[in-house]
């Protein structure tokens, strides 16, 4: 393979035969020229990226300060391995463009805030933990302390970049959601609900599998109508908190729980409540 343009001392295009590639490996350009030879041993990385993509990825290599582009490469290769998963290929743009606009504004004393972070790092715990360790190569390698708030962001292109997952929009719209309905029962109950209680994590962990099946169009399990009556008399105050979210929900995002699983969902804020 031969040189057709430098990025960067680190990223080069190439074309092998009618395909146009990029090519990446510390050094893999230093003193370098259009139709050198590329050095074999110092491949790290070969994408093959189309159209807009491609363009989009030179553009950042070419733009992009190199150390942001490295650490921004170094945790796309840590989440690969230990995610035990491959990545989409896109990912090397969005969280390349994404970080490295993050670390110019840290860098001009800007505050980054993320109303998702405790979500995120519950629905997604292993792209959290990739987040936690991109925060101390980050701090390592450039002097920067990123906040839990860009930790969240991190995990969150990590896990849209997952093989089969949803987009981005919809990851996010289910973080939202959750946000919402926590946030919609504290405002009733009037409680103040620890997020790293175990009765939270279940109210979260049983409303993703709610709006899971919703999405699916799976049926809910139903409930036997004595049980139904006792959760209503029973745990009134939640049942009545219950039906009033699962209201606002359907109001301001078109979901309509069946009354089983308003039911269940009471015995979750129950146990809030207790």
């Amino acid at each position: 393979m031969r040189i057709f343009k430098i990025l960067n001392n680190n990223a080069v295009v190439v074309y092998d035969g009618p395909q146009e590639k990029i090519v990446m490996g510390k050094g893999l350009a230093f003193q370098k020229k259009r139709n050198d030879i590329v050095p074999k041993h110092k491949i790290e990385k070969i994408f093959l990226l189309r159209d807009q993509s491609s363009e989009k990825f030179q553009q950042l290599l070419a733009t992009v300060p190199e150390k942001h582009i490295e650490v921004a490469e170094r945790i796309i290769s840590y989440a690969e391995g230990h995610l035990e998963a491959p990545l989409n290929d896109h990912i090397h743009i969005a969280l390349t463009d994404h970080l490295s606009f993050a670390i110019e504004r840290l860098e001009q004393g800007y505050t980054i805030q993320n109303k998702l972070t405790n979500e995120i790092k519950f629905l997604y715990k292993k792209e959290f933990e990739v987040g936690l360790w991109a925060k101390e190569e980050i701090e390592k390698d450039l002097g920067i302390d990123i906040p839990m708030d860009e930790v969240a962001h991190i995990a969150l292109h990590v896990h849209t970049a997952k093989m089969d997952t949803p987009s981005m929009r919809e990851t996010l719209q289910t973080a939202t959601i959750l946000r919402d309905f926590v946030e919609q029962v504290e405002e009733i109950t009037g409680l103040s609900i620890e997020e790293t209680s175990i009765n939270y994590q279940r109210l979260i962990t049983h409303l993703r599998f709610a709006l899971n099946r919703m999405e699916e169009g799976n049926h809910f399990d139903p409930i036997d109508e004595d049980m139904l009556e006792l959760i209503q008399v029973k745990y009134k105050k939640a049942y009545e908190t219950s039906k009033a979210v699962s209201a606002y929900l359907n109001e301001e995002y078109g979901i309509d729980f069946p009354p089983s699983e308003v039911a269940y969902i009471a015995l979750h804020i129950q146990r809030l409540m207790n």
